[in-house]
């Protein structure tokens, strides 16, 4: 009976260590959507502001009107990409995803994400190409290139008015932590960080311009001073160059990475693009 009994015991022993160990388990997973929502880069919900509340009434009313909004000479271009085929023999995006308009509604919300095939974070224009070239047979699209500002604007219209409600999880949470530390750190000549601006100092004058609070959900945007759409990732390398650091490719992980903490940053705000800015 007593051996009978220490079996009862080691396995009530065992048990409860299992428990408390899924317990803890469960409770980081339970955590790692909250840890993050602070540091000195961060605003608290109820701080959060679009960027186009720092812009003129003239350029809020341009953003706000599709007919004068020049982004959409982008849009209508990537609605005809989307239902051509990009070769002969090949299918066009609508033969696969149909609609664009109800079924991409909110896709553009997802990115950047983990992506299991290549073991990398990627954005939306990284999976238009990857879809190109597996999907289709055809050439990647160059960044910054008309063809892909064309369908990422296409595809990001479909989720226009919606708010992001994704979690934090594990195969994108050392990623976050990354851009969270680029955003925070002090870097190029002028040694300072993006936080610095665009958390401590918003609502200020930088020159002749306000300064926002850097959040993403404009872009891809038409940018006054460019005369033409230009990528969230062409707006941070401009960043970089104002402060003279040192200035990271396109598509580059880095990027990827401040792209993925600055749409965490902005949640709760709407998805307003295709944007206007100067």
């Amino acid at each position: 009976m007593k051996f009978f009994s220490q079996i009862a015991f080691d396995w009530r022993v065992g048990f409860a260590h299992f428990a408390g160990v899924l317990l803890l388990s469960l409770s980081a997973l339970s955590c790692n959507a909250q840890v993050h929502a602070e540091g000195p880069g961060w605003l608290r919900q109820d701080e959060r502001r679009s960027g186009l509340s720092f812009k003129s009434e003239d350029l809020q009313a341009q953003q706000n009107d599709d007919a004068i909004n020049p982004s959409f000479l982008w849009v209508d271009q990537g609605q005809r990409m989307w239902s051509e085929a990009p070769q002969p023999h090949a299918p066009s995006c609508q033969s696969c995803h149909s609609d664009a308009k109800t079924r991409m509604k909110g896709v553009a919300l997802n990115y950047p994400k983990w992506d299991k095939r290549s073991k990398q974070l990627i954005n939306l224009e990284s999976q238009i190409n990857a879809c190109r070239v597996n999907k289709q047979g055809a050439k990647a699209l160059a960044y910054e290139s008309d063809e892909l500002l064309a369908l990422t604007s296409w595809l990001t219209l479909a989720s226009r008015g919606m708010t992001s409600e994704r979690r934090i999880d594990q195969s994108i949470a050392a990623s976050f932590d990354r851009g969270q530390r680029f955003y925070e750190k002090r870097i190029g000549q002028n040694n300072l960080s993006c936080a610095h601006c665009h958390t401590q100092h918003f609502s200020d004058r930088l020159g002749g311009e306000v300064i926002s609070q850097g959040h993403p959900q404009a872009y891809p945007a038409y940018r006054l001073e460019w005369q033409k759409m230009g990528s969230l990732q062409r707006r941070l390398r401009a960043c970089l160059s104002g402060v003279k650091a040192e200035i990271l490719p396109f598509g580059s992980q880095e990027l990827m990475e401040l792209e993925l903490y600055l749409h965490f940053r902005g949640q709760g705000l709407a998805l307003e693009s295709p944007g206007v800015r100067r």
